[in-house]
């Protein structure tokens, strides 16, 4: 690992100024993504504006709501600390079931919710910096793309890179349509929806997200909906735990006279991005939620999918992934 000078910040405008002063500083809160890639020297910063000390409620602002009704969360809350909250296990369960199906209970202790979305992938030839990689150095090429890409993208891929987005929470949160809260450096407060906020790779694939440089996440708005008694997530991989999505899928319905008002499908591990699986979300609006139409909206989600040399086991598995959690959803009444 590279020298670096350890900067406490004091709060959210006092650390944005540190950040102004010098553009090869990082933020650090939980720091569990990016002391990975400092130690891997792929990440390399001269200076860690620590923010890990700011006010942690998993509720943001004094009424802990958003503007829009709802809740809005604090992007200084743990993992841990947010997954756990009563009011989220009650109200947003799938946000709840997303954060516990990833890494591990000491990682999630540790990961702050703004660093979960701001994370970067976990591509074998990204991390290895004797590999050609476009989103490590921007023009090198992409390894994975004729290397190993058994993990990769199948959806909004480009030539410029294949790797997927790593995050169960983020996909959780594109499935509830959460908007995020940032503080530009010149103090500015702006709200981005979710979809929004990640990118795909296109001819930039360095490029995550669309947050502005310099800019600081603050809190994550839920709006309000009706998909507690029927939301899921499901996470399909290689072992039980400790490991990344191969397939995975944020699920939830609301249901009136056995009809579907509204269908809400993310997918992860398939995508630069939370893939929202719209054409699905719209085959199934005004359906009954059966098994047959379960199974031909996944079928028709996954039509448009381009998998890569050795992920087409993808497109099956994508299928049945989305099936299987939407039939969690129906049966499963909040947790």
């Amino acid at each position: 690992m590279r020298p670096f000078k350890f900067t406490p910040g004091l709060d959210v405008s006092n650390a944005i100024q540190y950040r102004a002063a010098n553009t090869n500083a990082s933020f650090l809160a939980g720091g569990t993504n990016l002391l990975d890639l400092m130690k891997e020297d792929v990440a390399h910063p001269d200076e860690l504006i620590d923010i890990s000390s700011f006010p942690a409620a998993v509720l943001y602002g004094s009424h802990s709501q958003s503007p829009k009704g709802g809740l809005s969360i604090s992007a200084w809350a743990k993992n841990t600390q947010t997954a756990n909250h009563p009011q989220i296990r009650k109200s947003y369960p799938l946000l709840t079931q997303a954060i516990l199906a990833g890494a591990s209970a000491q990682i999630r202790n540790m990961a702050s919710n703004g660093g979960n979305l701001l994370q970067r992938t976990r591509c074998s030839y990204f991390y290895d910096t004797a590999m050609p990689c476009n989103k490590r150095v921007p023009g090198s090429g992409c390894s994975a793309k004729e290397g190993i890409n058994r993990m990769h993208a199948i959806f909004g891929w480009s030539d410029s890179c294949v790797a997927v987005f790593p995050s169960d929470m983020a996909i959780a949160l594109s499935a509830l349509e959460a908007s995020v809260g940032i503080t530009t450096k010149e103090g500015q407060a702006l709200i981005i929806p979710f979809d929004q906020f990640h990118r795909l790779p296109g001819d930039h694939p360095e490029k995550d997200n669309n947050l502005p440089e310099g800019a600081i996440i603050t809190h994550i708005e839920l709006p309000e909906n009706n998909f507690a008694d029927h939301s899921a997530y499901l996470k399909v991989r290689d072992r039980a735990s400790y490991a990344f999505a191969l397939v995975s899928v944020a699920a939830a319905l609301e249901i009136k006279d056995d009809r579907i008002l509204k269908a809400r499908i993310s997918m992860g591990g398939v995508a630069h991005k939370p893939w929202r699986a719209t054409k699905a979300e719209d085959m199934l609006k005004g359906k009954r939620p059966t098994l047959a139409n379960f199974e031909r909206a996944a079928a028709s989600e996954m039509k448009a999918a381009k998998p890569l040399q050795h992920n087409k086991f993808k497109i099956e598995m994508g299928k049945n992934t989305i099936v299987r959690s939407l039939e969690m959803a129906l049966n499963t009444s909040n947790i």
